[in-house]
């Protein structure tokens, strides 16, 4: 069955790029991830194929993705998946600038890597994962505006910058006449720390589109855990017991808020709040389920005394 266009998500501005993309996106890092999420044990190939149907049937065709992933599993899983589609895709993903990669051209080779992963000719959005010293942002982000000029790239990104390094990258793109599309960075109601350092609003004064990556808090926002359920593995060990003792405060309002907007799940009033804030989510999904569940966040708004009363809320579930 067909799904009426009406249901299908308007597309926003990806910075001053000259991309378009839905309002959310689909973070693939789980795809093909063993280490951190397990792939191969809770769930497997076949349940990601069904996300990634699940997600572009409802319009979300940003995909985002990275080569560190599964060791670019992830990359060659959303490159099968995406030859099963006619759907138009915006395709994002990283290049990691690993200690062994000393030599500026080294850029450009992962980037026609992470394209024969893909099966792709271009990358729709191409971002710099980390910004290590080993070599300068002005070094990488060059040769970001070089793999542009030579048509591997429609747009150039940047992950986990701080106000300086991005702003660095602004000047950097702005000598070849480019812009920064977007810094990636980690946001949700329970990491607010772009707004407390006035990353956010720097994005915003440089026309640059904030991709929050684990909105929901890596499931800390889904109401999934609890001090007496704690989350599993890595994950789990990154969350405190004063976190945990605050945070049903918060997820207790946030179910109220939903079932005043028709039934809204916990997960989708923590990505609605992400759009309020002007940032594109993209939540991640194992499985078909998940991926209708965040489809789930549009199509409706939170209120702004509703955004602001989670602001308030938020504050005070904080790691020690």
């Amino acid at each position: 069955m067909t799904e009426s266009p009406k249901t299908q998500p308007e597309h926003i501005p990806l910075g001053q790029s000259g991309v378009s993309i839905p309002p959310m996106g689909v973070g693939a890092w789980a795809w093909g991830d063993r280490f951190f999420w397990n792939y191969g044990q809770d769930y497997d190939q076949e349940d990601v194929r069904a996300a990634f149907q699940a997600s572009i049937k409802r319009g979300l065709t940003f995909i985002d993705t990275a080569e560190a992933y599964g060791f670019g599993r992830s990359e060659r899983l959303v490159g099968e998946f995406s030859r099963t589609t006619d759907r138009p895709l915006q395709i994002a993903t990283k290049f990691f600038p690993y200690p062994w990669r000393l030599f500026a051209s080294q850029l450009a080779r992962a980037a026609r890597g992470s394209l024969e992963r893909l099966g792709r000719d271009h990358i729709d959005l191409y971002q710099i994962h980390w910004p290590l010293p080993l070599r300068s942002v002005r070094t990488w982000v060059g040769q970001m505006a070089t793999a542009h000029q030579a048509g591997l790239i429609r747009a150039i990104g940047v992950s986990n910058y701080d106000v300086d390094q991005m702003l660095t990258a602004v000047e950097v793109l702005a000598e070849a006449d480019l812009p920064l599309a977007s810094n990636q960075v980690r946001y949700s109601l329970l990491d607010r720390d772009i707004e407390r350092s006035g990353l956010k609003q720097a994005c915003a004064d440089e026309g640059v589109t904030v991709i929050a990556y684990s909105p929901l808090a890596q499931g800390l926002l889904t109401g999934k855990y609890s001090i007496d359920h704690p989350m599993p593995g890595a994950r789990g060990r990154r969350v405190d017991d004063r976190m945990m003792r605050q945070l049903p405060r918060l997820l207790d309002r946030m179910r109220s808020i939903g079932e005043g907007h028709g039934g809204k799940t916990l997960p989708q009033v923590a990505l609605n709040w992400v759009i309020a804030k002007g940032a594109v989510p993209i939540p991640g999904a194992k499985n078909a389920e998940q991926a209708i569940e965040n489809a789930g966040a549009l199509g409706w708004s939170l209120s702004p005394a509703e955004v602001d009363e989670l602001d308030q809320l938020s504050q005070s579930v904080r790691p020690a």
